[in-house]
């Protein structure tokens, strides 16, 4: 399998960011790519910075335009498309969600964001309804996707479920940075826990991990509070730490890009790797079923 992946600085306008996204998603398909991958709430900047409900109305139907437009992109270039998208899933409801289109641009599946964060600069449980679909892949003609998106990606549970469900692979669409108030030191830290954990899914799960994080620094600046002057502002924003990777099922970099620039590349995965490593390091077969009721608990008391 020949992967693309798109590492973005995301501009202000949704149609300005999908006419690049297609500009690029084309030149990766001239070059190969059978499936291609974009990062977290690509169309827009990461509006989670701030809690407004004005934000509210980027949000669209699934199906809905976006899903129109990139339907099209996906069955013009003949790839397999990993998009993540707001979604208004009733009046009230809003998901995180990432849809995935077949090479002929029909709607393969889609996953809701399970694990929702809460954080100075990524105010998310404001917008998004977790996710009551499961860790379930998604069928394509090019494997069983693994698909999640970015918070999902701390979790060894999901990577876990997803794999007792047979996905071949796990994808994870990213928007991921540093507090600019922290050292470099403590930065340095966060992002090689961020790598090291994904890297921990791909060994213990012998499966391959794409993750495809945004790049550039995006300043939010109305919140939508009211204040004496107009609205709220918050200049400090967010420097999103890039470092989008492919890793094959031993936790290898197969391609990690850098922290500060647009990237877009492709690579290929060879899926028959996968058995060959769970049969040197069988995980499944040893697991203690019969011993992990403690994991239903939220704490053990």
């Amino acid at each position: 399998m020949k992967v693309g992946i798109i590492q973005h600085k995301s501009e202000a306008g949704s149609a300005q960011n999908k006419q690049i996204l297609a500009d690029k998603i084309f030149a990766l398909a001239q070059s190969g790519a059978e499936l291609v991958v974009l990062q977290e709430l690509h169309d827009h900047l990461y509006f989670c910075q701030t809690a407004s409900a004005h934000h509210f109305d980027l949000a669209e139907t699934i199906p809905g335009e976006a899903t129109n437009f990139y339907a099209e992109v996906a069955k013009k270039n003949m790839v397999v498309l990993v998009t993540s998208l707001f979604e208004k899933r009733a009046a009230g409801i809003y998901h995180n969600t990432a849809v995935v289109f077949e090479n002929d641009g029909s709607i393969a599946g889609k996953y809701r964001k399970m694990h929702i964060p809460d954080d100075p600069g990524y105010h998310e449980k404001f917008y998004f309804t977790p996710g009551d679909g499961g860790f379930k892949p998604i069928e394509t003609s090019l494997g069983k996707l693994g698909v999640m998106v970015c918070w999902d990606q701390w979790y060894p549970e999901a990577a876990r479920i997803m794999a007792l469900n047979g996905a071949d692979l796990l994808i994870y669409p990213t928007a991921i940075g540093w507090d600019e108030e922290d050292s470099e030191q403590e930065q340095q830290k966060q992002l090689e826990a961020w790598i090291a954990v994904q890297k921990a899914h791909a060994i213990a799960n012998g499966l391959p991990v794409v993750t495809v994080n945004r790049a550039g620094s995006e300043v939010q600046k109305m919140t939508g509070t009211q204040t004496s002057g107009g609205q709220e502002i918050n200049e400090q924003g967010i420097r999103f730490w890039g470092h989008s990777f492919v890793l094959g099922p031993l936790g290898e970099v197969i391609c990690m890009h850098e922290h500060d620039q647009e990237a877009q590349s492709v690579h290929e995965i060879d899926l028959t790797e996968n058995e060959k490593t769970r049969r040197i390091w069988p995980f499944f077969r040893d697991r203690r079923i019969d011993e992990y009721e403690t994991l239903l608990k939220r704490f053990d008391d």
